[in-house]
């Protein structure tokens, strides 16, 4: 044995001892640590056990070089079982490490034979439906103005249901399952379970409904015992979406529930959701996501959940039927209370309303404290901008969207209060109705998003840059709560094409595999029939009607596409092979609906085209329906034009690159024909993008940054044109002040095409650019998230009625660490890495880190004069090829280096921490 090498970081199904997992033939992954340099495993060996010691699976030792996704393949895994798991490995420099210390990994309940409980409801009136209304109703003024006091006063209150019940016996074990229509939150004699907020998660409830597990063991009283569920709308029946419709899945709260206890004896109790719960509707008001809770503490049910209250007068729950068909184990990251800030400032408004200012965008809930006289009525506003005047202002339109939280006091000597079942997008809190002035001391926001492990941060010279870095960041974490979201205040939706474009930063900055994972799993299931797929996901009952209503159609180009590029994404940095076997089907819909949709339709003004050769080309072009184009193109005040102007020569290049995607992903799986049919589409769709909308002197028919962009970047021209492209692309870019003029699509390719064909300096100028639209805008006007629009400020100061906190625009992150910082994966998952940091951008230093599924991979360079030093590390069981162009004098670790004939470096490395020091004088245009 040797001390030098050990296996560290277990986990199954990306998962730290998970529980209550339904996935038959989970994974196992590890990382390996060292003091050696180039190390590699050589091979591994996993035993499994049962409860009772028996090994449910042997690898026994297997020569391999792979330590992540190795698929579990012993006898069959059993519903509520605990397996523990070991694992050692053996290196290419002779080492085997000890056993590592044993993990957990639980079995839920596998099969629906399982479930004993039935589904049980409070006794409600039913929720009361939005009348249903269209996108276009929200912007066109035609909607009824109507007051929040007239808008809730159909609100239903959460409910608190409780249940008694008696263990007269030692336990040893306890398991609680549980699910719900609406969002839950759980108490066992008095104390609250875990830190999890919003369960059962945002999904696409009709056909994907997860459960959680709950080891509630230490929480059973000998005795009498009571079980407490508070219940709440949530996504289920609240407003939700754009529009804010209500009961998008259903109208009434429901609870699903079994708590399965072993006793030290070998007996066994189970309690089930049944009629003998009880339910009373507690202090709240109403509690809906998007307008808010309203909550009086005079109704608080002092230890409700506990066994010896009094719960005469509460009402007895109705048994319900629901199908159990939809239910699946939670996978991926709960919701939780991840952060806490303190205020940065209180200023009173003419009208004595004290507005806090947080200092920083987020989603999530102000906690405050105080004390106040019993029956004062105090309101809570959400915010996430002041006006050009500094007053409080609220940023977003739209129906329901209030944030707004209403509480009343009891009047105890000192008060807390902390929303249960609302989040909000905000920096600003505006306070009315507190008699005194608020201490900062008193208060703290609440960020909340799914737990997700922070594995990525890049850092330089510029704090400009630092900030914009920061920013990205935020408005990540922010609108990651459950699903990715848009916005986390007017719409809060899973728009298809925001994260398509995000994915890749978003896999640098935070380990999202299985956040995505799942997410993807609600796109697979709501995916229509014909292969569209929807534009935001979970949908809601009312998708199909407002889709068509205000478009025409379920799906649009470059948002449907979502289905093969987000997995791929997933691939390419985890690794992961199974995500693309899940949704292969999916993709194929998709490809195929497209294909067919553009086989089959002509546009309107080629009805009487005369020309054989162009009509023949049509069906390679995808240039019929409604698309949203590149979307919110600076220069184009009207999103809609931007769309119309757009839109078919941006399905086109995302058709072409779909196929090229899927011929990858075919040969991936094994699927060598059917990647050579998806290979020949690419070339086709390419070759008559060409000749159908680009001229001889490289112009496109529809002439925008954007355009030629993506031309460039999907290889939809020949070489021969491609340099005349590049000439216009830049063209454009100088004749704008060097300011970028990029939509939703094709902002993601933009520095890469830029610095591929050579235009670097174009690249940095716009990096570094200050005036609008630009990152550096937006940073230098106070920004702490990406803005949804880039003058959501206006250069004369006029605020927007927008949102302040949307992710999309933020993927210049994911140029930053690769490009700027050098680090880029070469195999999936990182299984080597290239590291070509460029030193040329007009920063001193810069350094980027990830934490990948082996460890942690970073570069840092440095530059003093003319000198660089560049510090690599690399992580055990990979290696990394560095690469620096155009350098002279390479020093590794103190050892000169040779250059290629074309001055360019590629030094393959193995793990372990490298130093190259070399000249580079490079000056920067001014």
């Amino acid at each position: 044995m040797c001390c030098k090498v050990k296996v560290d970081n277990l986990k199954v199904e990306n998962q730290v001892n998970p529980m209550g997992i339904d996935i038959l033939k989970p994974r196992f992954s590890w990382t390996i640590l060292s003091s050696n340099h180039n190390v590699l495993q050589t091979a591994y060996h996993i035993i499994v056990t049962d409860e009772q010691g028996i090994k449910v699976w042997n690898s026994n030792k297997v020569e391999t070089d792979q330590s992540v996704w190795i698929e579990y393949n012993g006898s069959p895994l059993q519903s509520r079982t605990r397996y523990s798991w070991q694992v050692k490995i053996w290196d290419n420099h002779g080492n085997e490490t000890d056993w590592s210390v044993p993990q957990n990994l639980e079995m839920g309940l596998l099969c629906k034979e399982d479930w004993l409980a039935a589904w049980i409801e409070p006794e409600q009136q039913e929720a009361v439906e939005e009348a249903e209304i269209t996108v276009q109703d929200i912007f066109s003024g035609a909607l009824k103005e109507e007051s929040l006091e007239e808008r809730t006063k159909n609100l239903h209150p959460p409910k608190r249901l409780r249940r008694l019940f008696t263990i007269n016996k030692t336990v040893k074990k306890a398991r609680l399952y549980m699910t719900s229509h609406g969002i839950y939150k759980l108490e066992l004699n008095g104390r609250k379970l875990e830190n999890i907020e919003f369960a059962p998660d945002f999904t696409a409830y009709n056909v994907h409904l997860q459960y959680q597990t709950y080891d509630v063991t230490g929480y059973i009283n000998k005795g009498e015992n009571a079980l407490g569920v508070e219940l709440a709308d949530g996504w289920y029946i609240g407003r939700i979406q754009l529009t804010g419709h209500s009961c998008q899945y259903g109208n009434k709260l429901g609870v699903l529930l079994q708590l399965e206890i072993e006793l030290e004896d070998g007996t066994k109790e189970i309690i089930t959701s049944d009629e003998q719960f009880v339910s009373s509707s507690g202090p709240w008001q109403y509690a809906d996501l998007f307008i808010g809770e309203s909550y009086d503490a005079r109704l608080e049910q002092e230890n409700w959940s506990c066994a010896e209250y009094d719960a005469a007068e509460w009402t007895p729950v109705k048994r319900a039927e629901y199908s159990l068909g939809n239910l699946s184990a939670q996978y991926g990251p709960v919701v939780k209370a991840m952060e806490e800030i303190a205020p940065r400032e209180i200023h009173y408004e003419e009208d004595g309303a004290q507005i806090i200012d947080f200092g920083q965008v987020i989603a999530g809930r102000m906690r405050i404290q105080m004390t106040v006289p019993r029956d004062t009525r105090i309101i809570f506003e959400h915010s996430e901008v002041l006006d050009e005047n500094g007053k409080f202002f609220m940023n977003i339109m739209g129906r329901n969207k209030d944030q707004t939280n209403f509480y009343v006091a009891k009047g105890d000597d000192r008060e807390t209060y902390e929303p249960s079942f609302v989040f909000h997008g905000f920096r600003y809190v505006r306070v009315t109705g507190h008699p005194t002035p608020i201490q900062t001391e008193d208060i703290t926001a609440v960020v909340l998003y799914s737990d997700m492990e922070m594995t990525g941060n890049f850092t330089c010279s510029d704090e400009r840059l630092n900030r914009l870095q920061q920013n990205i960041q935020w408005s990540q974490k922010t609108n990651m709560l459950s699903i990715p979201t848009d916005c986390p205040q007017r719409e809060r939706a899973g728009w298809t094409g925001d994260i398509q474009v995000f994915a890749p930063t978003a896999a640098y900055n935070m380990d999202v595999s299985s956040f995505l994972t799942r997410w993807l799993k609600d796109v697979r299931l709501e995916q229509f029939p014909d292969g569209q797929i929807a534009n935001y996901v979970p949908t809601g009952k009312y998708y199909v009607s407002e889709s068509k209503a205000s478009f025409g159609n379920l799906s649009s180009a470059g948002w449907g596409d979502a289905i093969i590029i987000v997995p791929w994404v997933l691939y390419e940095r985890y690794g992961d092979t199974r995500i693309l076997e899940e949704n292969y089907t999916a993709m194929t819909k998709w490809l195929n609906y497209v294909r067919q949709t553009a086989e089959s339709e002509i546009p309107d003004s080629l009805k009487d085209e005369q020309d054989a050769v162009r009509l023949n080309r049509q069906k390679y072009l995808w240039n019929t329906g409604f698309h949203f184009g590149d979307w919110l193109i600076p220069s184009m005040k009207d999103p809609i034009e931007s769309a119309l102007k757009t839109k078919e020569l941006v399905a086109t290049c995302f058709y072409a690159n779909s196929a090229l995607l899927l011929a990858k992903i075919s040969i991936i799986l094994g699927k060598k024909e059917t990647a050579a049919m998806y290979e020949e589409l690419n070339q086709q769709i390419r070759k008559a993008f060409e000749e159908e909308y680009i001229d001889k002197n490289g112009r496109v028919s529809s002439p925008t940054q954007g355009i030629y962009i993506l031309a460039l970047q999907m290889n939809m021209v020949s070489d021969s044109k491609r340099p005349l492209v590049v000439n216009q692309l830049a063209q454009l870019i100088k004749e704008n002040g060097y300011k970028l003029d990029t939509g939703f699509l094709s902002i993601p390719y933009l520095m890469d095409v830029l610095c591929k064909e050579g235009e670097h300096e174009t690249a940095y100028r716009l990096l570094f650019q200050t005036q609008c639209p630009s990152w550096l805008y937006e940073v230098e006007n106070g920004a702490t998230t990406i803005w949804e629009s880039w003058s959501a400020i206006a250069p004369d100061g006029t605020v927007g009625y927008m949102s302040f906190n949307h992710y999309a625009f933020g993927c210049v992150g994911d140029w930053l660490y690769r490009y700027i910082a050098g680090i880029n994966p070469g195999e999936p998952g990182y299984k080597t890495s290239i590291i070509e940091p460029h030193t040329d951008c007009g920063l001193t230093s810069a350094a980027a880190e990830i934490n990948t599924k082996y460890g942690k991979l970073s570069s840092s360079w440095t530059k003093t004069d003319n000198l660089v030093t560049l510090i690599v590390e690399v992580p055990a069981n990979t290696t990394a090829t560095v690469v620096l162009s155009h350098k002279s004098n390479i020093r590794l670790n103190g050892t000169v280096l040779e250059n290629d004939e074309n001055e360019r470096l590629q030094n393959q490395i193995g793990s372990g921490s490298y130093q190259f020091d070399f000249a580079d004088n490079y000056v920067p245009q001014s």
